[in-house]
């Protein structure tokens, strides 16, 4: 993650018979078919791919995002906030306008939360999230951040949305003999609270997506799929979906028979293309996905 990202997410703060079981096969392969369809024609965007470009002109760049396919936007707070300089309520029409919804947003989740949460819930938005909590110096730190993730549900929770935490790789060093993404998933209650697997960063701490969708089912309901490159040394290494060693196939069929329900795309590194070169590249690879 280029460092001027964490920076600003430093202070923004999931028998029969043969005949029974001959249908039985064939529903399992319709199940498969419409897990595959919801991904390929539902995948949503992660704003911040946009970042160079998309402050310049928001209503440009987003019509130009509706083009390559998208159906779902992420966004997150910039300096003209979640919604671009628009009022929700704009913002929402511009969707509609483009064919898309918004379904969630990153924010400063310890500024003016509940004026954010009244405003999400207004257009219909399916969650706020806390995009980083940065490493901590104590597990009693995580356990603090987990309590006030449950205060931040609840206030979504009367706003009729939800609200969710996106990890990084920090939380799947061991501290104290723990995980913090234990900590906090452990100490989080899951009628409020939700996370949001960041599966580059899962796969970058040398951990095992499907392992944590099994340990903890129905806790990640939204995912970023993001690429890496293969055999690299460095964190900060996303390439194009699809030219990288992650294997979303497997990875995001687990996810599903475990909760799964939103897959956004988030694209950091821009390695001989454009922002929204990347994004068009990425939406194609997404289109054409089966599982």
């Amino acid at each position: 993650m280029p460092y001027q990202r964490r920076e600003f997410l430093k202070s923004a703060t999931l028998i029969g018979s043969g005949i029974v079981l001959g249908s039985y096969s064939g529903l399992l392969g319709c199940k498969s078919a419409n897990s595959s369809k919801t991904i390929s024609e539902n995948f949503g965007l992660q704003l911040y791919t946009l970042r160079d470009v998309l402050p310049s002109d928001p209503k440009g760049i987003l019509t130009k995002v509706a083009s390559y396919g998208y159906k779902q936007i992420e966004s997150y707070e910039g300096d003209k906030g979640m919604f671009w300089g628009m009022s929700n309520t704009e913002f929402k029409r511009l969707m509609d306008d483009l064919g898309m919804k918004i379904i969630s947003s990153h924010c400063d989740i310890n500024k003016n939360f509940d004026r954010k949460a009244a405003e999400a819930a207004a257009i219909g938005m399916k969650y706020l999230i806390c995009p980083y909590l940065g490493p901590q110096k104590s597990i009693d730190d995580f356990k603090r951040a987990a309590e006030n993730f449950n205060q931040k549900g609840e206030v979504c929770k009367k706003n009729g949305l939800r609200f969710a935490y996106h990890n990084h790789d920090y939380g799947f060093i061991p501290q104290e003999g723990q995980l913090p993404q234990d900590v906090l998933m452990q100490h989080t209650n899951k009628d409020l609270v939700d996370f949001e697997m960041d599966i580059y960063w899962v796969v970058t701490a040398g951990q095992d997506p499907i392992t944590w969708f099994n340990k903890y089912p129905g806790r990640f309901k939204l995912s970023h799929i993001k690429d890496r490159e293969k055999n690299a040394s460095a964190k900060d290494a996303s390439v194009i979906l699809g030219q990288g060693e992650i294997d979303f196939h497997k990875i995001l069929k687990e996810g599903q028979k475990k909760g799964l329900d939103y897959f956004i795309v988030e694209q950091e590194r821009y390695e001989g293309t454009t922002p929204l070169e990347a994004a068009k590249a990425d939406a194609q690879y997404l289109k054409e996905f089966r599982l």
